[in-house]
This record gives structure tokens, sequence and C-alpha cells, in this order.
């Protein structure tokens, strides 16, 4: 069926340098999609991209590139990436985790095509600058992103969702680029609604990513510490502090000042949250993602 969608708009997604598909998940990712596939043209050997019922231009600007789409509705995070990575048609023998706001640097480029031709490695990390209100932000973090195909599924959570990967992981010099949101305004609706997801899934108990350990991996101290933040003091001046201080974000000026302050916000809307619902015994009536109409462009999943 996505061969004849590509027929009838005429064009095709030429396979790049790199031996990896580029999936992505969207909804209402208009503003970002034509910058993100520029970004992978001549790169990716394929792209999928896995929409839950666009309201806006996404799947129009992803066919006209060639990209392979489908829809699905959106359950959480987790849910749809793994279905992503065992019902779409990737033939590529790597895979690569990519948001519509990401862009990859030249230099990240040519390292990831070199890693996967030598091999050696089940799965890469890479470095993700932060970008806000159109400025680059000394603020980087190290996530996993590639991977042999197959070889990774996904944590079942609604949001917050993390790659888990058998076999050896090794980093990947170069950049990754997130252009986080276009504006403010946009930021500020899409930290809304993770923390209405982030503090539903906690008065569920919902379980976590990985095991809570303040000793063990990453992972399971960033888990440690999401489970027991409630009961450390000074909290939300210590997340402020720690982004300001320690993660150096006082290098960006008065943009550094102000994304570390709304960061300490969104830690703090999520635990309001969470007291709401428990004093309430009300949850979100509504969908927090709230969706479009299908497209009888693409294929549907239930």
């Amino acid at each position: 069926m996505q061969a004849d969608l590509s027929r009838r708009h005429g064009v095709h997604w030429t396979p790049g340098v790199a031996p990896a598909a580029v999936v992505m998940i969207s909804l209402n990712e208009a503003h970002n999609m034509e910058a993100v596939l520029a970004n992978l043209k001549g790169w990716a050997q394929e792209v999928f991209l896995v929409d839950s019922y666009s309201a806006d231009e996404t799947v129009d600007i992803a066919l006209r590139h060639g990209v392979h789409v489908v829809q699905r509705r959106f359950r959480g995070f987790g849910d749809q990436w793994n279905f992503a990575l065992r019902e779409l048609p990737i033939t590529a023998p790597w895979t690569m985790k990519l948001d519509p706001d990401e862009r990859l640097s030249d230099a990240l480029k040519r390292n990831l095509v070199d890693a996967m031709r030598r091999g050696g490695a089940d799965g890469f990390t890479i470095q993700r600058r932060l970008w806000f209100m159109g400025r680059p932000l000394p603020v980087r973090q190290e996530i996993l992103r590639v991977w042999k195909t197959g070889a990774c599924r996904f944590s079942d959570v609604l949001v917050n969702e993390h790659p888990l990967v058998e076999g050896s992981v090794e980093p990947v010099a170069g950049e990754l680029e997130h252009h986080d949101s276009p504006d403010l305004e946009h930021w500020l609706h899409k930290q809304n609604k993770y923390t209405t997801a982030e503090a539903l899934a906690a008065v569920r108990g919902d379980a976590l990513s990985a095991q809570p350990r303040l000793l063990g991996s990453a992972l399971q101290r960033r888990m440690w510490l999401k489970r027991h933040f409630s009961r450390i003091p000074f909290r939300y001046a210590l997340v402020f502090l720690y982004y300001l201080i320690v993660a150096g974000i006082w290098r960006a000026g008065r943009i550094g000042l102000i994304w570390a302050r709304l960061r300490a916000d969104v830690y703090r809307f999520r635990q309001y949250k969470i007291y709401e619902m428990q004093m309430t015994g009300r949850t979100p009536g509504r969908a927090v993602f709230v969706p479009g109409q299908p497209d009888v462009r693409v294929p549907q999943f239930d």
C-alpha cells in the first residue's frame, strides 16, 4: 500500500549513505517536518513516521518527501514506540529514534556512518544539545538513539520512555540539536501536557522505565530521584540551582536564567497536579494528547 501511495504522490525517499532507518512519531509537527526531512536527505536509508492523527499538515509534508507514513491512536509513548519497532517494515540494519524537533550535525552524521560500518557495538549513545528561544544552551545530554535493528524495545510507560538495548553500547561523537519548540507559547503548552501525563502515571502507580536505584546505572539513578523527589527539602530551588550552576546554564545569560526557572516550574507543576489528583480523587477527563481525524491516504493501525 505504501508503494502505491508513493507512486500516487510522485515521490520516493531516496536512500542515503547511512545504513539506517530513521523512525519518528508525531502529533501536529508540521512546523518541524520540512526542516527535519531536509536534514535527513542524503543520509538516512529509509524514513518512517507513526502519526497520531495530526490535525495540521504533518502527513502532507511527510508524504511529499516520500516518507513511509502510518497512523495509529496514541496510548502512550512507550506503547507507540514499541508498535513502531514491531510493525514497521524496516529493512535497514540499523534503526535510529528521532524526534521531529531534532537535527543531526554534519559531524554526527559522518561519525554514525563510520560507527555503523565498523560495527563492534549493538547501540550508540550521542550528545544532544538543547536549544531554547532560538539559541543553543550549554546543556548536553547523553542519550541512546541508535541500535541494531531488532535489538531494542522501549519501556512501556505513558511518558518519558527509554530505549532498552540488548548488548553493548558505545558513544559516538557529534551533536544532535534539540530545537525544543518554535516559541514559548508552544513550549508551555507541551510542558502542560507532559506534566499532566507524568502526574497521571504517578497517581496510577505506573511502573517506571527502570528499577529505581541510587547506586545503579544513570537511568536507575534518575528513576530513584523521580520516585523520591517529593521528599527532598528545597527541591525546586535545588533543581533551579543544579541547572544554573552545575549544568552551567548561566553561560547562556538571560535566556539560560529563564530556561532554568521554567525547568524548576515544570517539576513544581507536576507535583501540584499529583497533589490535586490525590486530593480530589479525579484524573483528567479527556485525553492528554488530543488527536485529529484519520487520514485515508495512509495505512491505519488500531
